[in-house]
């Protein structure tokens, strides 16, 4: 194991006294290429090219004597830090932090970055880092190869965005640009970038919050907010027990795509949204889908709204994790379940109906729950009823994919 490790973080700026001694005495140094060219480290130090973080902590746990592994901006925020102290290398470290390189961006692009969301983006994550730049009003994407700003905007296909690109922060060949969401593929970028995705109304006020990322307390406090919220006009499936049990059923959050099939006023969307995810709300009405859009805009979230008939329009969109169906019977939910959504969930108003979907549900491999829901609302004065409801809910999920 070695004798001492030290992790220095560089964001361009000349190294610390504290970095230079801990370079000056080291015996081994891992880093990128242009780290490994810096003029502090020793000419004797055996080099390790920082590729895989896990096989460089590997080597540098095998090695006898002092190790420095150098590493761009704040080596603590997304970096090597994590991976070095593992329980499987058994390292203690020393850090020497920088500026990190989120922190350099919105520095670069002159904005504040605590209403900031801030994700990684690798191939298998990127699908889910762009499902927070639709729902949030500004995102930093820490990105890698294969999940850049190209692949960021093709991705963000219908939903307008600005991107701030900043390539190669701190060194002699950086560079900032602005573009649009849909004209990041037009380009080539460098490697290592940071996107700060820029969309949708204002964040918070001049005064700013209390907490980094989105302020949980924005907005009225519940998650499901009564009919009056939404002008008191709601459709059989849009009542508060239905679309609370189908929230309660979906659990959306930060990073899915949610579809909204039949989205009426935009109640259940809107309430998905609040939760942090990204929704697509789905209505083949004009006018139901001018509601749903001032909805979101008065309770400050961002949805896509898409104008046509399911199930032919759900062709052209992007995968969901999980699906409200809240018309359409059972050729909808069939079309949706061959999409493959983590759960679904719908409702009927008949036995019938029900049995049809959970045959259909059943058949493409979800496991199905139903319930009947009665709901019945009083008048607390005079304690007499004041409207009632009821509804079959039908919930598929899908089993657990094994490793």
């Amino acid at each position: 194991m070695a004798d001492r490790v030290t992790v220095i973080g560089w964001d361009g700026s000349p190294l610390t006294a504290a970095a230079r001694a801990a370079l000056g005495a080291a015996t081994l140094v891992a880093g990128a290429p242009h780290h490994l060219e810096l003029p502090e480290v020793p000419a004797g130090a055996e080099r390790v090219r920082l590729g895989s973080a896990a096989l460089a902590a590997r080597r540098v746990a095998g090695h006898r004597g002092t190790a420095v592994v150098l590493a761009d901006g704040d080596p603590g925020f997304f970096g090597v830090v994590r991976t070095l102290r593992a329980p499987e290398f058994g390292l203690e470290v020393e850090v020497v932090p920088a500026v990190s390189s989120v922190a350099a961006a919105f520095a670069r692009a002159g904005m504040p970055w605590d209403d900031a969301q801030v994700v990684v983006a690798h191939p298998r994550t990127l699908r889910r880092a762009v499902n927070v730049c639709r729902a949030h009003t500004k995102v930093a994407v820490l990105t890698s190869p294969g999940a850049g700003p190209a692949e960021l905007g093709l991705l963000m296909e219908g939903v307008h965005r600005t991107f701030v690109i900043c390539e190669e922060l701190g060194t002699a060949r950086e560079q900032v640009s602005v573009v649009t969401s849909d004209k990041a593929a037009d380009h080539t970028w460098r490697d290592p970038n940071v996107v700060i995705v820029i969309g949708g109304p204002a964040a918070a006020g001049e005064s700013g919050g209390w907490i980094a990322g989105r302020d949980p307390a924005a907005g009225p406090r519940g998650w499901s907010l009564p009919a009056e919220a939404y002008g008191g006009e709601l459709g059989e499936g849009e009542r508060e027990p239905l679309r609370v049990s189908q929230l309660a059923r979906l659990g959306p959050r930060l990073g899915d795509l949610v579809w909204d099939i039949g989205c009426g006023s935009g109640a259940f969307a809107t309430e998905a949204a609040r939760a942090g995810a990204a929704v697509i709300a789905v209505d083949s009405d004009p006018l139901a889908c001018a509601r749903t859009e001032s909805t979101a805009r008065r309770y400050g979230v961002q949805l896509q709204i898409v104008h046509g008939t399911a199930p032919h329009v759900l062709e052209d969109l992007p995968e969901p994790d999980v699906v409200r169906v809240g018309g359409g019977g059972a050729a909808v939910v069939t079309a949706v379940a061959d999409r493959r959504p983590q759960r679904i969930v719908t409702h009927a108003a008949t036995r019938d109906a029900a049995e049809r979907i959970g045959r259909e549900l059943t058949e493409h491999g979800y496991g199905v729950e139903c319930a009947l829901l009665q709901s019945v609302g009083l008048d607390p004065r005079a304690w007499t009823e004041t409207e009632r409801s009821v509804a079959f809910l039908l919930s598929g999920v899908l089993p657990a994919r094994t490793p």
